[in-house]
């Protein structure tokens, strides 16, 4: 596994994203209300939309295309829709205000 900085908190508005590329992998990055900061594949799983376009609702994300709802915590789609995105831990340092993924 790897731990990447990715950005800064600063980078991202609350409940707003940002998309970053790690190799071959596109992973949207999320900062919730709370300033939580959530890591998730950029991909819905029903049909593909990018979820770093997608409305941030606490801790879910609304898919851009068809409204599917994503838990940004577990990566499931609320019922009664079905699938899942792959997630990836964060970390924020607080002193700096850095943004890491672990991939």
């Amino acid at each position: 596994m790897a731990k990447v900085l990715i950005g800064h908190v600063g980078d991202i508005d609350a409940k707003g994203a940002r998309t970053v590329r790690y190799r071959d992998v596109e992973i949207a990055v999320f900062r919730l209300s709370d300033g939580e900061v959530r890591a998730v594949e950029n991909r819905c799983p029903h049909k593909g939309g990018k979820l770093a376009e997608g409305m941030v609702c606490g801790t879910a994300v609304h898919c851009p295309l068809h409204d599917w709802k994503i838990d940004l915590k577990s990566g499931n789609a609320y019922e009664p829709d079905e699938g899942c995105v792959e997630t990836y831990e964060t970390e924020v340092d607080p002193a700096s205000g850095a943004i890491y993924i672990t991939l």
